[in-house]
């Protein structure tokens, strides 16, 4: 059967090569402004950027044959948990003629997760689902590591660009691992790869944290690849999250007790979707390890993340740390971007310089 899931970065090595496994064709294409066009053509007026390009990425798969579309749900006051019902009545008003296969959480059904587990994966034995899936998560956090050594070379590197092309290289090595091993082997390859890359190590850069709605943080398209224009830029970021930690509280695994939403709470206490809290708290923890400053990416009315904007200045004031909010949608540009990013460079520098003076 020909599938589509939406591509989320890096991730989708992982993805693909899961759903590939149990004998089918994927169709996934990276978000392009044609992606991003069809959306906004079909999508509700104040639709969130993550809910266009997922609509976009289903219709160019659609047509390009798919039968099926794999996605995921969710709970909580975000209205994210509704966008794969919401997503298959406008596909299905369009004409479109496909299956949906969306997972839960494993806490709320368990039947209905492995039941949909089944649904996918066809006659194969449970033995080699579960050993499938430990040998695609373990290709998901090979992505993850190498993601995070490219956050520490790219503002060091001597050659602009230098270190996006050896990653590039790198994550092709994951995706042509066929075993745990491989995989785990290519990881280390991909590492000194990295490190081998010609670069200033006595340099100690600008440190940003990236905080936000987990789809414009992790999706480079969605949020016109800020981390790689901080990077190159000579700023190391850290991202708040990956898709390994999205995985492990919502889908396969209980979750465990997120330092985020405890630092949170002499600001935001409660459950407020999304990732709203988490940002919150993401930046007081960036604000106690000393971090320069803080981007906050949020898609254009997206409630948790403008409830926690309303926020963020106290956090900000109290914790001594700048914060940047970016809100994005179809009519973000990228020199917009870039110029918001130079400034806020520009005064986390003489921040430092000023701190520094203090010091000596």
């Amino acid at each position: 059967m020909r599938v589509v899931l939406p591509y989320l970065s890096n991730s989708h090595v992982a993805l693909k090569s899961l759903i590939e496994s149990f004998d089918h064709q994927v169709i996934t294409n990276q978000p392009s402004k044609k992606t991003l066009s069809l959306g906004v053509q079909h999508s509700p007026e104040f639709a969130c950027i993550p809910f266009k390009i997922l609509l976009g990425t289903y219709i160019e798969a659609l047509e390009d044959g798919a039968e099926m579309i794999i996605a995921s749900g969710g709970k909580g006051p975000c209205r994210a948990g509704h966008y794969a019902q919401l997503h298959k009545e406008i596909l299905k008003d369009l004409g479109y003629e496909f299956e949906m296969v969306v997972f839960e959480s494993l806490t709320d059904s368990f039947r209905d997760f492995f039941g949909k587990i089944r649904k996918v994966a066809g006659d194969a034995s449970w033995l080699r689902i579960i050993k499938t899936m430990w040998r695609e998560w373990n290709r998901l956090i090979a992505l993850d590591k190498l993601q995070q050594k490219v956050h520490k070379v790219r503002p060091r590197e001597l050659k602009p660009g230098h270190t996006t092309d050896v990653f590039d290289e790198v994550v092709d090595l994951v995706a042509q691992a066929q075993s745990i091993a491989e995989i785990k082997e290519a990881k280390k390859e991909g590492i000194e790869e990295l490190e081998a890359i010609p670069q200033n190590k006595e340099f100690e850069p600008l440190k940003i944290g990236i905080i936000g709605e987990i789809y414009v943080v992790l999706e480079p398209f969605a949020n016109l690849e800020v981390e790689k224009v901080l990077g190159e830029m000579g700023v190391e970021v850290d991202r708040s999250i990956y898709l390994t930690d999205w995985t492990e509280e919502h889908s396969f695994f209980l979750p465990a007790e997120d330092p985020a939403r405890e630092a949170a709470k002499p600001y935001l206490d409660q459950l407020i979707g999304g990732h709203g809290q988490e940002s919150v708290g993401r930046t007081v923890l960036y604000g106690q390890n000393d971090y320069d400053g803080v981007i906050h990416l949020a898609p254009f009315t997206c409630i948790p993340e403008i409830v926690a904007k309303s926020i963020l200045p106290e956090v900000s004031k109290e914790e001594d740390i700048p914060v940047l909010t970016l809100f994005l949608d179809e009519k973000t540009g990228g020199e917009g971007i870039r110029t918001r990013l130079e400034a806020f460079i520009d005064l986390l520098t003489q921040k430092r310089g000023r701190k520094e003076m203090k010091i000596s």
